[in-house]
């Protein structure tokens, strides 16, 4: 194992003690991602089912008909959820398999049933989310999903089905995980499930209008989640349960100081995080999409607006990287939409000198997450706030185990971002609870196996048999309140 010490930021000494009485450690998945059995128990398809078999969507060519098996072996995951000593565990439910084709499935239910109350019974918190990027393909096929006010409905009708079945145990819920990287990555570019984009991206979209559908896309998801928040705090908050939403956010540093760059990079964290949070905080979307994307941009109602102002008891905070932003493109466009709106361009780098160190894409900036977390502070005026995902893929992807299990970039991620974390809170942020992504291996959507983000290496040819890597017993030690040093850890590894 070859370890670069330039790549390793001198972490002071910190564990789990540190952290306030009752906050959360956990680790966080996702129905698609890990459970495979998707013509099990009565299952139907949803969008990546039909995504993953068009050739050449997904890297590796394969998809999450098995994934890492979870669905048949989520007793012993949460084995190692125990071992590790996490009292959280986030998921989500797969609409497909619990109400597909709008009735319910007694098989699916009681799959979830029994997740739930193996968590509980070995004290570890579920936290829910409803819809993790798997939207029945039934419902696109039908009436485009996402880009039809149809799904308002069908989805608040889900939702309350999911509080009716297992509200009486679980109490944390999240509506929606990451609505703007939805958005933008199906609808505009065309990376994701369902595939839609104009013919001027180069991802052989079969349709889509990458000028519009995205903010309709979110217009839709916003109200669907707030008719879902609304279903739960008039029929089932009673149970003692808070429902969130979880929002994808990078940091976006200005390149320089100038007033054009420090523009820029507002405008980058209105167009991501402003373009969900301003409509739940402030009632209407921010002042500068209002101004640069014009009647592209769908109003809220009267009564719109009611519904989703306040609709949520904490925020869930997707984490993973910092960029520096100035004006401009990333790629030549002609074509008016939501890059040419916001017309900020990306950097990792500033007169040579890297952000941090780079793994697959991520930029490895913890100072970049403590003002991620000041601004939500600031902004938003300090919400409850839980870090429902927060990590880094192996730096190469290898069949042989022994050269993923000494994953120190990992631990060196991890600590930097807990750290800042620390930070923010000790500077009054109100968060929570923090989460892994992820506990194993995964199918990581469009990159299929070759991003490996979990403590655990699954070993897909040989049985998804599970191997804790370095960080699982790092992390392992962090929660059981021992101190540790990154560079003491280092220096003491072996090198082979």
């Amino acid at each position: 194992m070859w370890i670069n010490l330039h790549c390793v930021r001198a972490a002071p000494a910190l564990s789990r003690r540190d952290f306030p009485a009752g906050f959360h450690f956990g680790t966080a998945a996702s129905s698609y991602q890990y459970e495979g059995a998707a013509t099990t128990g009565g299952r139907k398809a949803s969008i990546w089912d039909e995504f993953a078999k068009i050739p050449g969507k997904i890297v590796d060519s394969t998809s999450g008909d098995v994934a890492i098996d979870q669905y048949h072996r989520f007793e012993d995951d949460i084995d190692l959820m125990v071992d590790l000593g996490t009292d959280a565990y986030r998921f989500s439910i797969s609409w497909s398999r619990i109400f597909p084709d709008r009735k319910i499935n007694p098989e699916g239910v009681a799959h979830y049933n029994r997740l739930i109350d193996r968590l509980i019974e070995k004290g570890i918190t579920p936290f829910v989310t409803i819809l993790h990027s798997d939207t029945p393909l039934a419902l696109d096929e039908e009436y485009g999903s996402w880009l039809s006010p149809r799904i308002r409905k069908d989805f608040a009708e889900y939702a309350e089905l999911c509080f009716s079945l297992f509200g009486d145990r679980v109490k944390n819920w999240i509506t929606l995980n990451e609505p703007h990287l939805q958005a933008n990555f199906a609808y505009i570019i065309g990376l994701l499930a369902p595939g839609r984009c104009s013919q001027e991206y180069p991802r052989g979209c079969a349709a889509g209008n990458s000028s519009t559908e995205a903010y309709l896309v979110v217009h839709n998801f916003l109200l669907a989640h707030a008719a879902a928040v609304g279903i739960y705090r008039s029929r089932f908050q009673h149970q003692g349960g808070s429902i969130g939403i979880a929002i994808d956010a990078s940091w976006y540093e200005p390149l320089t100081s100038s007033r054009s760059d420090e523009e820029a990079a507002q405008r980058a964290r209105d167009f991501e995080v402003g373009w969900i949070l301003d409509p739940i905080f402030f009632g209407d979307y921010p002042d500068s999409m209002r101004r640069l994307v014009g009647d592209r941009l769908p109003r809220f109602s009267v009564e719109d607006k009611a519904l989703v102002q306040g609709s949520l008891d904490f925020l869930g905070v997707n984490h993973y990287t910092t960029n520096y932003a100035t004006t401009g493109l990333d790629f030549p466009l002609s074509l008016v939409g939501y890059y040419k709106d916001h017309n900020v361009r990306l950097l990792a780098q500033k007169d040579g000198v890297s952000l941090g160190p780079q793994v697959n894409g991520i930029n490895v900036v913890p100072w970049g997450f403590e003002k991620l977390l000041g601004y939500i502070r600031v902004r938003y005026k300090n919400p409850r706030v839980f870090i429902t995902e927060n990590g880094i893929s192996d730096a190469v992807d290898s069949l042989t185990n022994s050269s993923n299990l000494g994953d120190l970039t990992r631990i060196n991620y991890i600590s930097g971002y807990v750290d800042a974390m620390l930070t923010a809170i000790r500077k009054g942020s109100t968060i929570r609870g923090y989460f892994v992504w992820s506990l194993c291996d995964n199918w990581e959507w469009t990159n299929g196996f070759t991003w490996r983000y979990g403590l655990y290496y699954v070993d897909r040819h040989d049985n998804l048999t599970r191997y804790p890597k370095e960080s699982a017993k790092w992390f392992k030690s962090f929660l059981a309140g021992k101190y540790y040093n990154t560079i003491a850890m280092l220096n003491s590894a072996a090198i082979k």
